[in-house]
């Protein structure tokens, strides 16, 4: 009997013993993986990091693109386009005019009615989807497609905005590609962005484009402007503000223009125009610097991408690609830590699955358990049994992400500035350099918006920041052009 129970302990003791093992050998696993997902976050955040130093080197490098991009076409990654707007609205304008604004995967039609001192009096607006098959498709199924749309806005209006006899309707078109443009109201494709391809249209002069597509519509419209959504918004934001001096788009893509003096200019061989300035597309989103902290995330992502080596600065600071951005990190970390389990869950390999605006949602979840982002894993990846640690891990990536974006943003404003001689309080007495901003990025995603802010005070120092202002532009893209659709009028003489 004795031996029994001695057999029996023994038995016990071992069993235990097992189970023991097994659990630390579980802990000891499970520490690994974690030190593995930690260290995986803590590489990127150091590799994404922007000191203040970088961040002057970033607007110092800006700045030099800026002079060569002005001193010839071709000088520099930064295109520097004359926009041929050399009168930005002085809010005297009356009249009905519309707009067209396509600026990436939606297009909206305005109708926009001005009262001159009175301001923008009345809008009305429409927003379209794009399919996505338009995206890459040919030139006359995208403008066919947007021209019926417009069409069909004309035809549903009432009485009160007709035509008066033997005068069109006039349209400003707010294009936001990069575009040379040959006039005011004419101008060649450079190339697509924002996931368009459509090879036709390269090259192609887009107001012809457009005004044949509304020809076949049987609509009498004249397409008065041609404008980029960033001039656009800088139109309408000095419309509301005189000391608007530069723009800056923050959507889908990014985008800045600024008022520059014509002299300053040496590749413009024209007539020095009366006001003695010349509105500038940088189409900054094609920037690059060596001082631009990019990652393997990166470079894989461009390199995978529509265009790659173009766009560099876009792809790291626009709302296309931040989300892709944090998804790229959490694959990595789902396949060499197993954060998310054995496997890596299939949805997690799509790429561009997760959207900027669900990346905004996690990282404003300010819920004690994060249950944004639990809800938003299991909704977009199928992730279910997320921890709080996990969940955590999510919010700082989103954070590293979102604050590298936002403080590079402010540091190509910051450029602006220098190239303006708006850096410093040596220029005159009281004046005042306000940036319009427009796009979904900085409208709707508050840490990302705050944070340019807080950057932009940072860099230019306490002296100065109270003479710089960033003021959001409120559809400026589509106001805008209304606006250089009037001032550019056929009938202003009539």
């Amino acid at each position: 009997m004795g031996k029994v129970v001695v057999c029996a302990t023994v038995i016990g003791a071992t069993a235990a013993c097992a189970v023991a093992t097994v659990l630390i050998h579980r802990y000891v696993k499970k520490s690994k993986r974690w030190g593995k997902a930690k260290a995986i976050l803590k590489e990127f955040e150091e590799k994404c990091a922007t000191p203040t130093l970088k961040l002057k080197q970033v607007a110092d490098a800006m700045t030099v693109e800026m002079h060569a991009g002005l001193a010839s076409e071709g000088g520099s990654k930064l295109k520097m386009l004359i926009s041929f707007v050399d009168n930005l609205p002085t809010g005297n304008e009356e009249g009905l005019y519309y707009s067209l604004d396509l600026g990436g995967t939606n297009f909206r039609v305005l109708r926009v009615q001005l009262g001159g001192k009175d301001g923008v009096v009345n809008t009305e607006f429409t927003e379209v989807s794009i399919p996505a098959n338009l995206m890459v498709g040919t030139s006359n199924e995208l403008f066919d497609y947007i021209a019926s749309e417009l069409a069909k806005f004309v035809k549903e209006e009432n009485e009160d905005y007709k035509v008066p006899p033997g005068r069109k309707r006039e349209l400003g078109f707010t294009f936001s590609f990069p575009v040379m443009q040959t006039s005011i109201s004419s101008g060649n494709l450079i190339r697509w962005t924002k996931g368009f391809n459509i090879d036709d249209a390269v090259g192609q002069d887009v107001v012809a484009e457009l005004r044949s597509a509304i020809e076949r519509q049987g609509l009498d419209m004249h397409i008065t402007a041609l404008v980029n959504d960033t001039v656009g918004t800088l139109a309408g934001g000095r419309h509301k503000n005189k000391d608007v001096v530069a723009a800056v788009i923050l959507g889908t893509g990014t985008n800045a223009a600024y008022v520059e003096s014509a002299q300053a200019i040496p590749k413009w061989h024209g007539d020095l125009p009366k006001s003695r300035e010349m509105v500038i597309n940088m189409e900054w989103g094609n920037f690059r610097s060596s001082h631009l902290p990019l990652t393997e995330y990166d470079y894989a992502l461009d390199a995978e991408s529509l265009n790659p080596g173009e766009q560099i600065f876009e792809k790291i600071i626009s709302g296309m690609y931040l989300g892709e951005i944090v998804r790229r990190v959490l694959y990595k970390m789902a396949e060499e830590a197993l954060i998310f389990g054995e496997t890596v869950p299939p949805k997690l390999k799509v790429p561009s699955i997760l959207r900027t605006p669900d990346m905004s949602a996690m990282h404003h979840d300010s819920s004690a358990d994060l249950n944004v982002v639990k809800s938003k894993l299991k909704d977009i990846f199928e992730i279910s049994d997320t921890s709080l640690q996990v969940r955590k891990v999510v919010v700082e990536l989103c954070n590293i992400v979102a604050t590298r974006g936002a403080r590079l943003s402010a540091a190509g404003i910051f450029g602006i500035l220098k190239k303006l001689g708006r850096d410093t309080t040596s220029g005159s007495e009281g004046q005042k350099s306000v940036i319009a901003m427009d796009g979904g990025l900085y409208e709707h995603y508050t840490e990302y918006s705050k944070c340019l802010e807080n950057t932009l005070t940072e860099l230019v120092g306490e002296d100065v920041s109270g003479s710089i202002a960033v003021e959001h532009s409120n559809d400026g893209s589509g106001i805008g052009a209304a606006l250089l659709a009037a001032s550019h009028s056929h009938y202003l003489d009539a």
